[in-house]
C-alpha cells in the first residue's frame, strides 16, 4: 500500500512548525510550506517516507551534511535543519529548508509558444544552472538528480535567476555522478530547444554543446560544470 502523509493544514511538528500547505510529493516524500510559529518565517519542509532505504536515517544525515557543505551556492535551496518526529508509531525524517516563489521549469517550458525556448534563451538558462553547478563541482560533490521538475524559474528577462531543488546522496563515486549532472544538464538543454524534432536546423555551434548526447562526448568536453561555464562565456559565433 502506497504511504502517504497528507498532513491537514494547521498540523503543527516538532513543536514549531505548522503546516500551510501542501507543494508536492515524490519518489522520496511530501513536501509542505509551512511556517515557523514563533518567529512567522515560512520554510520547506521535506518529509521523507519511513521503510525506504533510499531515503534511510544515514542517507538523509548525509544529504543534510551535504547541503550545508554546498551552502554557499545560491542555487541550491538552502537548508536550515534536521528534524525527527513520531507519526503512526514511526520516527519520520524532515528536512527544513528555505522557501522560494517561482516556477518549475517544466511548467515554465509548458507555456512557452510551442513548449520550447529559443537556443539564445536556453543558453541563458543552462549559464545559470552551470553557474550554481560549478560552485558544487569545486567542492567535490553534485547535484545527482537534474531535471525539470527539480528546477526553480525564479526570474529570467536578459538572464535567468533559477533554484535547484532535491540534490541527492549516492554512496557511489562522486566524479561519477559529477559527469552524470553534467550529461543531465545537456539533455535539459536538448529538450529546452525543442529535443528531436528540433535538432537538425540547430546552428552549429549549439550542437557542439549538445555532442549528439552522447554521454562519452559530453564528458570527455565537459567534465565539469566550470568547464562547461567558461565554455559558454567564450562561444564563438
Amino acid at each position: 500500500m502506497e504511504f502517504k502523509f497528507n498532513f491537514p493544514e494547521g498540523y503543527t511538528f516538532a513543536g514549531k512548525y505548522e503546516i500551510l500547505s501542501f507543494l508536492g510529493s515524490g519518489a522520496e516524500g511530501e513536501v509542505y510550506l509551512t511556517r515557523e510559529t514563533d518567529t512567522g518565517i515560512e520554510r520547506t519542509a521535506k518529509f521523507f517516507f519511513p521503510n525506504n532505504k533510499i531515503t534511510g536515517a544515514d542517507n538523509t544525515r548525509r544529504l543534510a551534511k551535504k547541503l550545508y557543505k554546498i551552502r554557499n551556492c545560491q542555487e541550491i535551496i538552502q537548508y536550515h535543519t534536521h528534524e525527527k518526529i513520531w507519526f503512526k508509531k514511526q520516527k519520520i525524517i524532515c528536512l527544513i529548508s528555505e522557501y522560494v516563489e517561482g516556477e518549475l521549469l517544466q511548467a515554465f517550458l509548458a507555456r512557452q509558444r510551442g513548449k520550447k525556448l529559443n537556443y539564445y534563451k536556453a543558453l541563458h538558462l543552462i549559464y545559470a544552472i552551470a553557474c550554481g553547478l560549478q560552485v558544487i563541482h569545486a567542492l567535490g560533490e553534485y547535484h545527482g538528480d537534474l531535471h525539470e521538475g527539480n528546477i526553480f524559474v525564479m526570474q529570467y528577462g536578459m538572464g535567468f535567476k533559477v533554484k535547484l531543488i532535491d540534490a541527492v546522496d549516492w554512496r557511489d563515486s562522486r566524479t561519477a555522478n559529477i559527469k552524470k549532472d553534467i550529461c543531465d544538464l545537456i539533455h535539459i538543454f536538448y529538450e529546452c530547444i525543442g529535443g528531436r524534432s528540433c535538432y537538425a536546423n540547430l546552428p552549429i555551434q549549439i550542437k557542439q554543446i549538445i555532442c549528439g548526447l552522447r554521454k562519452d562526448l559530453i564528458t570527455k568536453k565537459f567534465r565539469n560544470a566550470g568547464i562547461l561555464k567558461t565554455y559558454l562565456e567564450h562561444m564563438e559565433w
